[in-house]
C-alpha cells in the first residue's frame, strides 16, 4: 500500500481536471472512470451519476463486516482549481515526484485524500478483511465552485445513496502540526475538523438619486454603499465559543502547558503562538468587503451601487449576525443572498472522534487529537442536512517547517511521499475499527 498510494496519488493528479467555474470544468469523467476501475479491480461495484456532461460523481458502497452498524461516508472531489504553468516549477498537471513530494495541482486539494482513500480500500479487501461498516465512497464534482455538479446534486437527486449514513470524513484535518510546549517540548497537534462557520455571502445595493457629479447631491448611493461597507468593516464582532472552539483552545493550551483563559480569548490565541491560525478566524463572525460596483463615468452619480461581502456565520448565531448586519447597513442599502449555507456542528466527544483519535496514534503515539472550527466551507455542507455527523479527518504525516495551510490553491502545490503513507495507514486502520 506503501508505494501505491504514491503512485495512485500521482496518477490522479495527471488528470487535468480543473473547474472554471459557471459550470465549466474539464476531466472530471476522467477521474472517476480510473477510480472506478480501481474499485472494480477489487471487486467494489460503483456507479458514476452524471450530473451534466462529463460533470461525473463515483458513488461506490463497500460491504462492511457489520451490515447491522450505519454506513461511513468517505466524500472527497476530483476538480481542481485552475494553475498557471508558467508560474510552476513543474507543470502542475505531470504527478511528479520528486525530492519526497509528488507536486502538481490538487495534491492537498483534495486527490491526495483520493488516493488514499482509494489504497486503503484496496489494501483491506486484498488482505481478505473488510471495513468494520459498509462504507459509501463519494468522489465528487464541483466542490471548487457551488457544488452544483456535485455534492449538492447528489444530495437533492440521489439522497438515497446516504439514507443510513451516521457519519462522514472528508476535507480537512488529522494532518501533523508541530509546535513548542511552554517548557520547550515538541508537540505534534492533529487538529480534526469538527464544524464550518456558515456562508452568507451577500450582495449589497444602495440606491440613490442619479444627477451630476459637479452638484451636490444629499442622497448619492457611492455614498451611501461605502458608509454602509465602513460601518461593516470596522465593527468588532464579538467573540462566540462554540463547543468545537473552547474544546479547541482547551485541549490544546493542556497540550502546550499555557494558561487558557475564556474570558480573555485574544490572549489565550496569543499565548497559542503559530496554532493559533487554526482558531482566530473562528472564535467571531465575519464580513469582509470584496468586491465593488458603481457607476459608468467621472461626473454621473449613479442611481444604484453594489457590494460582495463574504460573511461567514458560527454555528447558532445566524439570526442576531443577520439582524447586526441589517442595523449596520441602515435603511438605505438592501441586501439579498448570493449563496446562503448552514453553518456543521458534529459531536466532538463521540466514538467517531475518539477512533480518529485512535487511529492517528496508532501510527503517531505523541499525536495530540483536538477538535477544531473551519472557518471556510465544504462539501460537508451538503450532507450535514441529512443528519450526517460531517468530520473533517484527511490524515497527513508533515514534516515540519513545511508550509502546508498555503499549499491549497498555491503554486508549486505539493504534498509529502512519507504523509501520503502515513494517511494511508491511518485511514486502513480507521475504516477497520470505527
Amino acid at each position: 500500500m506503501d508505494d501505491e498510494v504514491v503512485e495512485l496519488c500521482a496518477r490522479l493528479v495527471r488528470f487535468d481536471t480543473t473547474n472554471h467555474g459557471g459550470g465549466h470544468a474539464e476531466g472530471e469523467r476522467d477521474a472517476a472512470e480510473y477510480a472506478a476501475g480501481l474499485l472494480a479491480d477489487a471487486g467494489i461495484k460503483t456507479d458514476v451519476h452524471e450530473s451534466a456532461p462529463r460533470r461525473a460523481n463515483l458513488v461506490a458502497r463497500v460491504p462492511g463486516a457489520d451490515p447491522a452498524l450505519p454506513a461511513l461516508l468517505v466524500q472527497g472531489h476530483l476538480d481542481v482549481v485552475p494553475a498557471n504553468a508558467a508560474d510552476w516549477t513543474v507543470h502542475p498537471f505531470s504527478g511528479e515526484v520528486r525530492d519526497g513530494f509528488v507536486w502538481g495541482r490538487g495534491t492537498v486539494d483534495m486527490k491526495d485524500f483520493c488516493a488514499m482513500a482509494l489504497a486503503a480500500l484496496r489494501s483491506l479487501l486484498r488482505s481478505g478483511r473488510r471495513p468494520r461498516r459498509d462504507v459509501v465512497l463519494a468522489l465528487v464534482a464541483d466542490e471548487e465552485d457551488r457544488g452544483d455538479f456535485g455534492a449538492h446534486w447528489l444530495v437533492r437527486d440521489h439522497r438515497e445513496l446516504f439514507a443510513d449514513c451516521a457519519a462522514a470524513i472528508g476535507e480537512s484535518g488529522g494532518y501533523t502540526y508541530h509546535a513548542t510546549a511552554a517548557d520547550g517540548r515538541n508537540v505534534r497537534v492533529y487538529p480534526i475538523g469538527a464544524a464550518e462557520r456558515g456562508t452568507a455571502h451577500l450582495r449589497l445595493t444602495a440606491r440613490g438619486r442619479a444627477g451630476h457629479g459637479s452638484r451636490r447631491n444629499t442622497e448619492n448611493a457611492v455614498v451611501r454603499l461605502v458608509g454602509a461597507l465602513h460601518a461593516l468593516a470596522a465593527h468588532e464582532w464579538p467573540v462566540v465559543l462554540t463547543p468545537t472552539v473552547r474544546a479547541f483552545l482547551e485541549r490544546t493550551g493542556d497540550a502546550l502547558g499555557v494558561d487558557v483563559d475564556l474570558s480573555d480569548v485574544d490572549g489565550t490565541l496569543a499565548r497559542l503562538g503559530p496554532l493559533a491560525s487554526l482558531a482566530e478566524s473562528t472564535v467571531r463572525n465575519s464580513t469582509t468587503p470584496t468586491a465593488l460596483e458603481a457607476g459608468y463615468a467621472v461626473n454621473v452619480i449613479p442611481s444604484a451601487a453594489h457590494a460582495l461581502v463574504d460573511t461567514r456565520v458560527l454555528p447558532g448565531t445566524e439570526e442576531s449576525l443577520l439582524s447586526q448586519v441589517d442595523a449596520l447597513l441602515g435603511p438605505d442599502v438592501e441586501r439579498e443572498f448570493l449563496a446562503r449555507q448552514p453553518a456543521v456542528q458534529a459531536p466532538i466527544d463521540s466514538p467517531w472522534f475518539a477512533a480518529m483519535a485512535d487511529a492517528l496514534r496508532a501510527e503517531d503515539p505523541a499525536a495530540v487529537a483536538v477538535p477544531y472550527c473551519m472557518g471556510g466551507g465544504t462539501d460537508a455542507k451538503a450532507f450535514a442536512p441529512l443528519g450526517i455527523d460531517c468530520y473533517g479527518f484527511a490524515p497527513l504525516w508533515l514534516p515540519e517547517g513545511f508550509p502546508y495551510r498555503s499549499m491549497a490553491h498555491g503554486v508549486d502545490e505539493r504534498v509529502p511521499v512519507e504523509g501520503l503513507r502515513f494517511g494511508a495507514r491511518v485511514l486502513e486502520r480507521f475504516l477497520a475499527t470505527c
